[in-house]
């Protein structure tokens, strides 16, 4: 392997952080690097928001479902997917943005979800460590409101950074043989790679929890999906021009 491989294989996500600021410039190299992740038609539909403002993090840590370490990671990213930009580009050229389409929504959205992924590898590679914050869509409106996120823009999720204090063994992901299907969907043996990895999943929380903690995936899974999640979205994301027609 090399040490890209190496880098890749090795992620976890880190919630407990040193007292030790990010260098800025180090940072906005990392942001700058993350810029070259693949974006459809170049329209780098993203923008990124770093909260310093201790209060605004301390209300984000709460909106976010009472997560402590948004409130003391040292570096605190928030990624909207952002249809604004786009929409004054076309204005330039005396034009109006098709903001309605759901595709436009996925795309916007995936080059969000790409270049945060960038920012999380370069981070690992100059030795720091994030965890990602879907929880900012708990309460949607409200950091809009805080971070006056304006309309055609809505926040996808945060990101935790800094240098780690704790860092957890790695948890396995599923088996190649789940994920990679040659030329068709096939879903021959899945049911009996989905038990050999439940029993690795087990496994892993009771040595990583000192067997207080042994749940399967599937089990994990299951009681997570039987509940509706964020059933708020669809209403605010059209109350954010993306109406998805």
């Amino acid at each position: 392997m090399n040490n890209v491989i190496e880098l890749l294989k090795s992620h976890t996500s880190v919630r407990k952080f040193k007292e030790k600021m990010i260098d800025d410039q180090l940072l906005k190299e990392i942001i700058q690097a993350s810029q070259y992740a693949s974006t459809s038609n170049h329209v780098q539909a993203y923008t990124i928001i770093r909260v310093n403002d201790q209060d605004k993090k301390r209300t984000l840590a709460k909106l976010s479902g009472n997560q402590p370490y948004v409130e003391e990671c040292p570096v605190f990213l928030v990624f909207c997917a952002d249809l604004n930009r786009l929409e004054k580009a076309c204005s330039i050229n005396n034009e109006t943005i098709e903001s309605s389409s759901t595709e436009i929504f996925i795309m916007a959205t995936v080059d969000t979800a790409l270049i945060a992924q960038n920012i999380m590898i370069a981070a690992e590679s100059a030795g720091l460590g994030g965890v990602y914050i879907g929880g900012i869509r708990n309460n949607p409106q409200d950091v809009c409101d805080l971070l006056q996120i304006p309309h055609h823009v809505y926040p996808v999720f945060g990101m935790c950074l800094g240098y780690p204090e704790k860092i957890n063994a790695t948890k396995p992901r599923l088996p190649l043989s789940l994920i990679l299907k040659e030329d068709i969907y096939s879903t021959d043996g899945d049911e009996k790679h989905l038990k050999e990895y439940d029993d690795l999943i087990s496994n892993y929380y009771k040595e990583r929890t000192n067997n207080k903690r042994s749940n399967t995936w599937t089990e994990g899974i299951t009681a997570f999906l039987k509940e509706k999640q964020r059933p708020h979205m669809k209403e605010f994301l059209h109350s954010k021009g993306f109406e998805m027609k």
